[in-house]
């Protein structure tokens, strides 16, 4: 299958847990879907979803840290009061995204708006666009970095509901909501549920 790879790097990340709303912040190791489709969304200038492209991703990252962060509440009466919380972040991400419309690589060549990974902060570079063949595999893969959804056979992981993408409404629905397995770490994967990337020797799930 022909795809678009896009090597993006940046200094931080964070991907904020959706049932944790106040006090102390956890990070997801790696992006839920909806981040990716965000992150090609600003890179395009449009509203993207998987009705424009179908997309798979691996992430990696060096460690994670915990940082003050300064928060702004608005209250019914419209004041305005600051608090402080912490949060945990991801040192050094590298994120590969793979999309199946190859017609993006012109607007990650040169994106429309930044590039985040998380929070305004977070913000990433293009290393590298590119068309790769991904292969069929047989037999045992490395599989991890990414998300897949709860059920398929041979997976394994910590599992959390996560949306697919976002409305572009006032305010935002998420849509697609589903658990997924977070495979933070590799692991062994025999089925043919992935595809693979033979010259980064892993297996790419693509959704969508």
């Amino acid at each position: 299958m022909r795809v678009l790879r896009v090597h993006l790097v940046g200094w931080t990340a964070s991907f904020r847990y959706p049932i944790f709303v106040t006090g102390y912040q956890p990070t997801l190791p790696v992006p839920p879907v909806s981040t990716i489709y965000g992150l090609i969304s600003a890179a395009k200038g449009e509203y993207i979803t998987p009705k424009d492209t179908k997309v798979g991703y691996v992430m990696r990252s060096d460690a994670k840290g915990v940082d003050l962060e300064t928060i702004y509440m608005l209250s019914n009466d419209n004041s305005v009061k600051s608090n402080i919380y912490k949060r945990e972040f991801l040192l050094n991400p590298d994120l590969y995204v793979y999309l199946t419309n190859l017609s993006f690589k012109e607007a990650f060549k040169k994106p429309e708006y930044s590039l985040l990974l998380g929070r305004s902060s977070d913000l990433i570079m293009v290393e590298e666009v590119k068309e790769i063949d991904l292969a069929q595999k047989h037999g045992k893969k490395r599989v991890g970095g990414t998300v897949i959804p709860f059920g398929e056979e041979g997976i394994w992981g910590p599992l959390q509901a996560l949306p697919m993408y976002f409305s572009n409404t006032i305010p935002r629905e998420a849509i697609s909501v589903r658990p997924y397995y977070i495979l933070g770490d590799f692991i062994e994967y025999e089925g043919d549920s992935v595809w693979y990337d033979k010259e980064l020797d892993w297996g790419v799930y693509i959704h969508g």
